[in-house]
């Protein structure tokens, strides 16, 4: 998946806020990227449908997360993004909402392999991505210990990423939004120039 293809799949959904998801899938490729304390580690973020994935989950542990402020809580905080890495060491999924707001954290999700469809080798965590975002229209981003990053949407993968992979794209993405922003002044400036000549014509 590009951020091309990202955002294909954010305006195929209508709750979906582009920034909000590709916050999650950031956050999501740096924790298979970096692991924590020099072990991979593997953990779950459903994004969407907040009130339907909680009901349809239960706390693993004491939420580390409630009784926070919503505005302490915007995944696109960079304030927030270190203790979700701290937090994916726990069990469990983070819940966010469509807003971006991290509602819960270590939730056990409520899995059923009614028409699932996966490929062998995947475990529980994945089955509960595939299931949320069945029967709910969340969208469930899993981190895989092996440092891969599948985003999961109506029951299916719609993406596997490699981290490194996403970092090169978004680093093509943004010198070709560069290119087009300098050869844009350039135009610009051309046509401020010809204008001026024309003022200036006797």
């Amino acid at each position: 998946m590009t951020i091309a293809a990202l955002k294909t799949l954010c305006a195929q959904i209508s709750w979906c806020e582009p920034a909000v998801l590709e916050s999650v899938l950031e956050l999501a490729l740096e924790i298979a990227r970096e692991g924590r304390e020099g072990r991979r580690i593997g953990t779950l973020f459903t994004v969407g449908k907040a009130e339907a994935v909680l009901a349809a989950s239960r706390a693993l542990i004491l939420d580390p997360l409630a009784g926070h402020v919503p505005a302490g809580t915007q995944i696109t905080d960079p304030n927030l993004r270190g203790t979700i890495k701290e937090l994916a060491q726990l069990d469990g999924a983070f819940v966010i909402s469509e807003a971006g707001i991290v509602v819960a954290a270590c939730r056990y999700l409520d899995a059923s392999v009614e028409q699932i469809d996966l490929p062998l080798g995947f475990g529980s965590r994945h089955l509960a991505a595939a299931s949320i975002s069945q029967r709910l229209n969340a969208v469930a981003i899993v981190v895989s210990e092996s440092g891969v990053v599948r985003v999961f949407h109506e029951g299916q993968i719609e993406a596997a990423l490699i981290p490194e992979l996403w970092l090169l794209d978004r680093h093509h993405t943004q010198r070709s939004v560069a290119a087009a922003g300098a050869v844009e002044a350039q135009r610009l400036g051309t046509a401020t120039l010809s204008l001026s000549q024309i003022g200036n014509e006797p």
